[in-house]
């Protein structure tokens, strides 16, 4: 073989190797293409609200194998979040998991019994001057206490907590996102605790007595860098409507959907569905708070869907809270108070909403108002209909005037929709189970 015929045959296998390594790697790209991403791992995107301000919310996504679980009871729920302390972890939820399986009878102690409760504390006999005391109150204390430590699951820091496929779901438990930094909460069906053992207070609202319950079904407390994302939250099997009536008042089992309190901060609330319940969403939980408050609750909430809930969607007290591109259902049969609370040293920034509210039902009552905070609510639709719901709210409701300013412009949004075509978007894929 002559100088130039080597050449040439080096050159053609070289060329040869380059078209199969060429090949390889378009058949290797292509295949990755195709491969579902691990929404396990999936961060959230810049700019997707205030949970993504600074260093952002990442979960667990940069977990190792060995701190990877799949769970289907309660039990091991709770180990795969003790296990590892702060390290990155992610928690796949696989089926149904229920933290009362064993229903409310397994919390009993003490004595306690539900009918000489009744009898002990009833204000035909107690009266209404002095809160609950004895031998009854004592136990039910004891019983709650045992719910108390069954129902509540702490997630720590650094931690992605997901439901695998599309019917995972956890009944009856709390989540405590409590003094922790970087969590994520998606694809997850959570019926809201039921409270075994309401407290019956005779001298709460005005001496005349009222039931009160414990257990958030999700509370972010203390914490920062936070994103819940398409989950279904609902009252499910026991909704209030069919709660019994003692001294006159409901037998209140349930609290708050997603409170978020006590200075957290930088949360995104996103693609969730809120159904049957009462008291939906406190950010801030108390007007004394300035020192921890003041400052903080930055949240946001974008392409939610709420439909029978009663009141706070949110009820704001300090934070800068943006609410855009999410669909607000009342219906005809339904109680209804209202949708935005507006507390002390509130900023609510609201714009791009959809409102679909059955005949007859007040459109001055979206709003209330319980401190002079000014708020922005601009380009919502009610019914189809761009809608001052300011002005509205005043014209109907003149002992409440709200001023308008809420003095700051998010900046943190990703694509705003059209607020007319909210009710359609958000329908079709917020929950559970609708992840894309």
């Amino acid at each position: 073989m002559n100088t130039q015929d080597w050449h040439d045959h080096v050159i053609g296998k070289g060329l040869a190797v380059a078209g199969c390594t060429a090949l390889v790697l378009t058949l290797t790209s292509a295949v990755a293409q195709a491969q579902p991403r691990d929404a396990a791992r999936q961060t959230l995107a810049a700019g997707d609200g205030w949970g993504s301000h600074g260093t952002g919310t990442t979960g667990g996504a940069t977990a190792d194998a060995e701190h990877v679980y799949t769970v289907t009871t309660w039990a091991e729920f709770k180990q795969a979040l003790a296990d590892g302390g702060d390290a990155p972890k992610i928690i796949k939820v696989k089926g149904t998991i229920d933290a009362v399986s064993e229903g409310c009878e397994a919390f009993v102690t003490g004595g306690y019994d539900l009918q000489q409760y009744l009898k002990d504390y009833d204000p035909a006999v107690y009266g209404n001057d002095k809160v609950a005391m004895g031998p009854q109150e004592d136990a039910r204390v004891a019983s709650m206490a045992n719910q108390d430590s069954a129902i509540k699951a702490y997630v720590p820091s650094n931690t992605t907590i997901i439901g695998v496929g599309e019917d995972a779901a956890i009944l009856g438990g709390s989540l405590q996102i409590k003094d922790v930094s970087n969590v994520i909460l998606r694809n997850l069906t959570i019926e809201a605790p039921l409270d075994c053992f309401p407290k019956w207070d005779p001298t709460d609202d005005d001496n005349t007595g009222n039931w009160n319950s414990e257990y958030d079904t999700v509370v972010v407390y203390g914490s920062d860098h936070v994103w819940i994302d398409h989950n279904t939250l609902t009252d499910g099997r026991y909704p209030d409507s069919e709660r019994p009536v003692y001294f006159g008042k409901v037998f209140q089992q349930h609290d708050g959907l997603t409170d978020i309190v006590r200075g957290s901060n930088y949360v995104t609330v996103s693609w969730n569905s809120y159904e049957d319940h009462d008291k939906n969403m406190l950010i801030g939980n108390g007007d004394g708070l300035a020192t921890t408050d003041g400052g903080k609750l930055k949240v946001t909430l974008h392409h939610n869907r709420f439909d029978g809930i009663l009141q706070r969607s949110p009820r704001v007290r300090f934070g800068q809270v943006d609410v855009y591109n999410n669909h607000y259902v009342v219906s005809a049969d339904q109680k209804f108070d209202y949708v935005w609370g507006v507390g002390i040293s509130s900023q609510l920034y609201a714009t791009d909403n959809a409102f679909s509210l059955a005949e007859g039902v007040s459109v001055g009552k979206v709003l209330k108002k319980w401190n002079e905070s000014p708020l922005t609510a601009e380009n919502n639709y009610v019914n189809g209909r761009l809608t001052d719901l300011i002005a509205v709210h005043n014209a109907e409701i003149p002992g409440e005037t709200l001023q308008s300013g809420a003095g700051w412009t998010p900046a943190l949004r990703t694509k705003v929709d059209p607020a007319r075509a909210v009710p359609a978007i958000v329908d079709h894929r917020a929950g559970a189970g609708r992840l894309r």
